[in-house]
């Protein structure tokens, strides 16, 4: 499973959330399940940044963010991403899709 974490962070700010959000990803990366992850910043808009992560599954990764760590040294950066969809099902060449039937609601 992937996890991508948009931020958008004003220029002036950029240094602390740096350290924040490698905090953050160290918290994570310290969560069973956890596989890897990284940080990026555009390079066309250098105030848009990007968390990823790669977990063993769904349930790896809601169990991490549960965890008192996570809650306490993840949640308040991550709580700043731009809100959208985040969780993405890793797709491999012939593999069986999730399928969502948008009659579910």
């Amino acid at each position: 499973m992937l996890v991508v974490n948009r931020f958008r962070v004003p220029a002036g700010e950029a240094a602390a959330f740096r350290a924040q959000l490698d905090e953050a990803h160290a918290v994570l990366a310290a969560q069973r399940g956890y596989v890897d992850g990284t940080l990026g910043r555009n390079l066309d808009e250098p105030e848009l940044w990007v968390l990823t992560t790669r977990w063993e599954s769904v349930g790896a990764y809601r169990r991490a963010l549960s965890t008192y760590d996570v809650k306490l040294g993840a949640v308040p950066i991550l709580s700043r991403a731009i809100d959208e969809p985040s969780a993405y099902e890793v797709v491999e060449p012939n593999s069986v899709l999730n399928v969502h039937d948008a009659r579910v609601t």
